[in-house]
């Protein structure tokens, strides 16, 4: 279907991403949409496991990467799936690595979701004012509607 309700939830795999996944699988179904989810390697712990690991021979960062990636599609397909859903959802998976804000806004462009379900609180768990630093700068920046989930909303469908 050309014309298909698309929902993209951007996700970082901490205790909070099962709460936006189930609310995002909740809604596809709702409005029969198919999902993207995204997750995004912060370029700022790649640094910083690329310097520590400098001079250790044994160590191959381009290996490292892709295992990287490889967990992280995995987790997505195990979240996903452990959301109990009546209905068939479709859902596509794409991690990238970068700076999370940025990615996200260059995924929404090449894949033209409808709208984006992201929460207020990730892997950093700092409070960062009313919501997390990523979701703050794509509220910002977003030419998409958002649905943003608080980090303490427990009133999931």
């Amino acid at each position: 279907m050309a014309n298909q309700f698309k929902i993209m939830t951007a996700v970082d795999l901490s205790r909070y991403s099962e709460a936006i996944i189930r609310y995002s699988r909740w809604l596809a179904n709702e409005l029969k949409a198919e999902m993207v989810m995204v997750s995004v390697i912060n370029q700022r712990d790649l640094d910083i496991v690329q310097r520590a690991m400098l001079g250790y021979e044994a160590f191959s960062f381009p290996d490292y990467l892709s295992e990287q990636i490889q967990e992280r599609e995995l987790r997505m397909k195990e979240l996903f799936a452990s959301v109990e859903s009546t209905v068939t959802t479709s859902c596509q998976y794409l991690v990238r690595q970068g700076i999370p804000y940025q990615e996200i806004l260059k995924a929404i462009e090449k894949e033209k979701p409808n709208m984006l379900v992201l929460g207020t609180k990730g892997r950093s768990n700092i409070a960062d004012v009313v919501m997390g630093s990523t979701a703050r700068k794509i509220y910002r920046r977003s030419p998409i509607p958002l649905v943003i989930i608080p980090a303490k909303y427990h009133v999931l469908p």
